[in-house]
């Protein structure tokens, strides 16, 4: 279970209809999940700057982000009903239907996300049996933070405070840095 996705050679700029489009897709997907399994739903992407959604860099993160899941999954001894990735232009995705409570595996991969110098860029979504959707908010997490500064990461991100250079040559950092779960 959680085979990491094969590195990419292609890279593709995709424009925002596609990015749209791929998360009206996802949606309809996690809805399917959600009644297939009737369980909890961890729907796990990684937020990444810039047009390039897929590259190598992306999938070494997303194959970080998949070996700190299985150890929490581990850890947790939760019961993995259902795995499936997908390797797309928009980006890696990931769905795991779990037998736990999903405030709780909220909480976990939050704590998860906090611990690895690349988790700021994780992005765990967690729903619950009946489609509700966890959010670091409702838990009284702080958001997330900017990769360079430490304002808030939406703040600087719609303001384009950093120049996409710098924050790729950050993440390049964060991305080669020793990781521990």
């Amino acid at each position: 279970m959680f085979c990491p996705l094969p590195d990419t050679k292609e890279q593709f700029e995709i424009s925002l209809p596609d990015l749209l489009a791929s998360r009206d897709t996802r949606q309809a997907r996690q809805q399917q999940w959600i009644g297939l399994h009737q369980v909890t739903l961890i729907s796990f992407t990684v937020v990444f700057p810039g047009a390039v959604k897929d590259s190598h860099l992306v999938r070494h993160i997303f194959n970080q982000g998949l070996n700190a899941l299985k150890q929490v999954a581990l850890c947790r001894q939760w019961v993995l009903l259902s795995q499936q990735s997908f390797a797309l232009k928009t980006g890696p995705e990931c769905f795991v239907a779990v037998d736990a409570d999903a405030n709780l595996v909220k909480k976990a991969l939050i704590e998860a996300e906090e611990l690895s110098p690349i988790g700021r860029l994780w992005d765990f979504d967690v729903f619950d049996a009946q489609g509700q959707q966890y959010s670091r908010s409702q838990l009284n997490q702080t958001s997330r933070s900017c990769l360079i500064c430490d304002n808030e990461a939406k703040v600087c991100a719609r303001l384009r405070t950093h120049p996409l250079s710098e924050i790729l040559n950050r993440i390049e950092e964060l991305a080669n840095a020793p990781t521990t779960y």
